[in-house]
């Protein structure tokens, strides 16, 4: 799935989700189950102790070109240079940050990384591999 039949000069319209970072098997790349201590892939069966769990983005846009509107998910470290760290990284300092402040409501957090992601994406034009 990694080959990229055409190109699509398009704009962000909007976000379609607020979390940009998800838990995901080192094996296939499906999102993990988290428990208090340990992760498990639904899909193959991978299993491990949760600290040890490995982060990937995942961001779904909804875009436009002249004539239609698109929904597309962007996964992976392509989007590493948009974010500036990697996905790994985005959700230490999160939790770092929240541990830190002694935040209990995390929910402002990811407001806040969500105001973030639309100032950077929404309509900004984007060449997508599709």
């Amino acid at each position: 799935m990694n080959s990229v039949q055409g190109l699509l000069a398009a704009s962000v319209i909007s976000i379609q989700n607020s979390c940009f970072v998800y838990p995901a098997c080192q094996n296939c790349f499906s999102r993990l189950v988290l428990h208090s201590r340990r992760f498990d892939c639904l899909k193959c069966g991978c299993t491990g102790e949760a600290k040890d769990a490995s982060y990937r983005y995942r961001l779904s846009l909804k875009i436009a070109d002249t004539n239609d509107l698109f929904d597309v998910t962007v996964f992976g470290s392509c989007l590493d240079p948009f974010f500036g760290v990697t996905a790994e990284n985005l959700q230490r300092y999160i939790q770092d940050f929240n541990q830190l402040s002694g935040e209990t409501n995390t929910e402002s957090t990811a407001r806040a990384l969500v105001q973030a992601v639309e100032t950077c994406f929404i309509g900004k034009r984007f060449i997508f591999g599709v």
